[in-house]
């Protein structure tokens, strides 16, 4: 099977492992902050706060900047749960954004029209977070322009986007944001095996989001309500999470940031190989926004006929090529149709949801291997 992203584990990913587990730490060591330090000065940020997921991170994110019951929260239509669920833990309100077929993000103009209406009822969001999908950034100009109109915090779910940026601006730098997230599940451009970093440039935030990443508690005396029994005293100042990431995963992550530019280098390579190997089939590839310069997490394409996609996917998954969705629109899920959601008020999510399929893409991937998934395609589509 040629799946549609893998891990790319190398010998000096295992020593660094080996060497922490051979440390006197497993958890709460030095490698953790040394991997916080080396991400944020990768994406040109302040602070880095690694947590067990980016799901965890997206969590302390919301509550770092305010929000709770009676907040409203606004994401993508076009993600994964985890980017809606982060606000419902909080016991907000949660509502969508409509995305732009062609590109899976965020659409500038829906969310223009929603805040209107928004301002009007007085119910403007306290957070919306854009999702850079497949690995091509948001408008974050524009997002950031209606930020600063409506007065909206924004948090950036780049779980997809470690490495790309926006008018050269690496993602994550915050310039448009006050929060970004990264992904460093095993499919992503890096990975720690599970795990996440919220970044940020205000370290008001990152201290609140360190404290609640670890049950809210402190050792710091300046933070504690009357002065410590001995060196061992701490205190619960906050309900918080055990949401920390190990030693051992951070060994990972900081060997993999080590070759992020490598890997991003290849995934672009691959993704540019696609586009001249696809030309002329009755299926084409997101469009690209410009000004941006995607991560290549996903490779997606959209199929001229929808009605189409079952027999295609079906029949790439029969040759043992790892063909997937990305993704179902949160609305439409379940869960979130008994709160009352219908996929009618998401046009731009339904029809991209219709004819959408993730190719294989990831650095293992041989020319070779991607040669017998456009061949597989192309007989499929035939």
């Amino acid at each position: 099977m040629i799946p549609y992203g893998r891990q790319d584990i190398r010998q000096e990913d295992i020593d660094a492992v080996t060497a922490v587990l051979r440390s006197d730490f497993l958890t709460q060591g030095p490698v953790v902050p040394r991997f916080e330090r080396q991400l944020a000065d990768r994406v040109d940020a302040g602070h880095g706060v690694a947590c067990n997921s980016a799901t965890s991170a997206l969590h302390v994110a919301c509550l770092a900047l305010g929000v709770g019951p009676g907040e409203i929260v606004w994401t993508s239509a076009n993600t994964f749960v985890a980017s809606a669920n982060c606000a419902r833990y909080c016991g907000a309100t949660v509502d969508f954004v409509d995305v732009d077929p062609e590109t899976g993000n965020m659409s500038v103009a829906a969310l223009r029209v929603k805040l209107e209406v928004a301002a009007h009822d007085g119910q403007i969001p306290r957070v919306v977070i854009p999702v850079h999908f497949a690995g091509q950034p948001c408008d974050m100009g524009a997002i950031g322009e209606l930020a600063d109109e409506y007065g909206f915090s924004v948090i950036e779910d780049a779980s997809h986007a470690i490495g790309g940026n926006w008018h050269g601006d690496p993602i994550g730098s915050g310039r448009h944001s006050d929060i970004t997230v990264f992904s460093f599940h095993p499919v992503k451009i890096i990975t720690t095996g599970e795990g996440g970093m919220a970044v940020t440039n205000d370290a008001g935030i990152a201290e609140h989001m360190s404290l609640l990443r670890s049950h809210g508690v402190t050792r710091d005396p300046g933070c504690m309500s009357r002065e410590p029994d001995g060196p061992w005293y701490y205190e619960q100042i906050e309900l918080g999470f055990n949401y920390r990431l190990t030693e051992i995963a951070a060994a990972l992550g900081e060997s993999q940031l080590a070759r992020l530019d490598d890997y991003v280098e290849r995934r672009r390579a691959l993704a540019k190989r696609y586009d001249r190997l696809l030309s002329g089939l009755p299926c084409r590839p997101l469009a690209r926004t410009p000004g941006a310069e995607s991560a290549w997490h996903l490779y997606v394409v959209r199929l001229d006929d929808p009605v189409r996609r079952r027999s295609v996917f079906d029949a790439l998954r029969h040759r043992d090529i790892g063909v997937n969705v990305h993704y179902i629109p949160v609305p439409s899920q379940p869960d979130f149709a008994r709160l009352g959601f219908d996929m009618s008020d998401f046009p731009g999510a339904a029809s991209y949801y219709a004819g959408a399929m993730s190719l294989p893409l990831h650095p293992g991937l041989s020319e070779g291997d991607q040669d017998r998934v456009v061949s597989a395609l192309r007989e499929a589509l035939a």
